[in-house]
């Protein structure tokens, strides 16, 4: 693993992807970052032993570019980026609803953009990246992307038009789940339990479920089925969650999401 690597606006995700690439047999001597403040720069330094460097010094030293920013700090740092790009350089975006058409406006003609929707998980490697290749994107430039973010978790590849029901599905999936978890705590306390046992109790069981979702290789209605005995508690509880019109609220909280992304690619932010 001799190539450069330069994480521009190394935040949260950033910095998982940087630890997690050196645990998969990055040396940190070939790892670069940028950060908004000098302060978060050394801190990386410190912990880590990468270089800090300026934008326009990762533009010209590093061979691919990860943009970790904000979508709505995108083209500040585009702005700046541009005129040190070389062509032959790897361009990865991590920004949520931005296509690759944006990035190949800015850069010279021919530079290679990946598109990829990672998740918060990747804190803990269990991320779901999804990657998508710009039209001047080879597939050597995908499996390089597949290979950074494997460091954190699993990658997928999909058309870049499948991007936003995937940021719908995946980026922001995890927030369901915690969401999910909240009210079920909640629901707890109000049988009488106390909140850190409705809270361990409710986790242990998502961790469970996922485990068997990921491994049994059966349709999640089958697993459903398997907990749901005729006239049981199981069968009471989805009645209600029918009745209260949980799955229907489902399907438009996420295809608000899958708008909401298409309207920042819009430029609509």
């Amino acid at each position: 693993m001799t190539q450069k690597v330069a994480v521009l606006g190394t935040g949260k995700i950033g910095e998982a992807l940087l630890s997690g690439m050196i645990r998969a047999g990055w040396a940190p001597v070939d790892l670069m970052v940028t950060a908004r403040r000098s302060e978060r720069a050394e801190e990386l330094r410190t912990r880590y032993g990468v270089t800090p460097v300026t934008n326009p010094e990762a533009a010209k030293t590093a061979d691919t570019l990860i943009l970790t920013v904000k979508p709505q700090d995108m083209g500040t740092l585009l702005d700046e980026l541009a005129p040190h790009v070389p062509v032959d350089r790897l361009v990865i975006s991590g920004a949520a609803g931005i296509p690759t058409s944006y990035f190949e406006q800015r850069f010279a003609p021919g530079t290679p953009v990946v598109r990829v929707m990672t998740n918060t998980p990747a804190l803990v490697d269990e991320a779901m990246s999804v990657i998508s290749a710009g039209s001047h994107a080879t597939r050597d430039h995908l499996e390089h992307a597949e290979e950074i973010f494997g460091a954190v978790g699993k990658t997928l590849r999909v058309p870049e038009s499948q991007q936003d029901a995937c940021t719908a599905l995946s980026g922001s999936g995890p927030a369901y789940f915690f969401y999910l978890v909240e009210a079920m705590t909640d629901a707890g306390i109000l049988l009488g339990l106390p909140r850190d046992k409705a809270h361990d109790l409710i986790v242990q069981a998502a961790i469970g479920a996922a485990v068997m979702l990921r491994d049994s290789g059966e349709h999640p209605v089958k697993l459903r089925e398997n907990v749901t005995s005729p006239a049981g508690t199981t069968i009471n509880a989805i009645r209600e969650l029918e009745n209260h019109g949980v799955r229907a609220a489902l399907i438009a909280a996420l295809e608000a999401a899958r708008d909401r992304s298409r309207e920042l690619a819009s430029g609509n932010g």
